[in-house]
């Protein structure tokens, strides 16, 4: 009937989601490794699930840049090269600098600061890069992800552009994935962790892009030179 298939379908869809978020996590967290091939079969049955939502979560996250699709061998982990990271810093950037000029020249997709709604919702993303500068300082990677993506993704929601805030939460997942396969060959991560967070949310508040910009071009010098010096050694 129409409405068992409708909610068929609704199932799989969500399934195939939560599959694409389990994977993207696993990577994220360094259980699967670069490199590391799996197929669907292997997959289907380590969650219990059929095959048909499996392949297509797959294929999501190819189509994400974190996973490469083998016609023969089924799917591998992407390894990110140093120039890899480079061009994922160099894109990230431009898509930051677009909500810093939509700011400077008062865009009116950018959400009025002196709106109460908005002035709450600055405080909560204040809030969650409190909690990442707390787990870079503690030098815990997982902790620190999903507050920086979490971070990120309610700070560029404010510029009123959903289309941005997609684009920017997927090129920053790409910069964690690479980033944490060269960061967990490091004993300790403390000290070695960016935590700017408030910093650059403070600023912006204030409306200070010179400021901000400053904060970005300095952890993205920070970023690119650890991980040059990690991938050449």
């Amino acid at each position: 009937m129409p409405a068992t298939s409708g909610n068929g379908a609704v199932t799989r869809s969500t399934l195939r989601q939560q599959i694409a978020d389990a994977l993207r996590d696993e990577v994220l967290a360094g259980r699967l490794q670069p490199g590391q091939e799996f197929t669907v079969k292997e997959i289907a049955e380590q969650y219990g699930v059929s095959a048909t939502p499996v392949r297509e979560a797959l294929v999501d996250l190819s189509a994400q840049g974190l996973l490469e699709a083998d016609q023969h061998r089924g799917f591998r982990v992407h390894e990110y090269s140093y120039e890899d990271f480079r061009g994922i810093i160099e894109a990230r950037g431009l898509v930051i600098e677009g909500m810093f000029q939509a700011l400077d020249n008062g865009h009116r997709g950018y959400r009025d600061l002196d709106d109460p709604r908005t002035a709450a919702a600055v405080a909560g993303v204040r809030r969650r890069g409190e909690e990442a500068q707390r787990a870079a300082t503690a030098g815990d990677i997982t902790v620190l992800i999903g507050y920086d993506l979490r971070f990120w993704r309610e700070l560029s929601t404010l510029f009123g552009n959903p289309y941005l805030a997609d684009f920017l939460h997927r090129l920053r997942v790409q910069s964690w994935v690479c980033t944490v396969q060269h960061l967990r060959r490091l004993t300790d991560l403390r000290g070695s962790l960016w935590s700017g967070h408030t910093e650059l949310v403070d600023a912006l508040a204030e409306r200070d892009t010179k400021a901000a910009r400053s904060i970005v071009a300095a952890y993205n010098t920070y970023s690119l030179a650890l991980i040059e010096r990690l991938a050449a050694g």
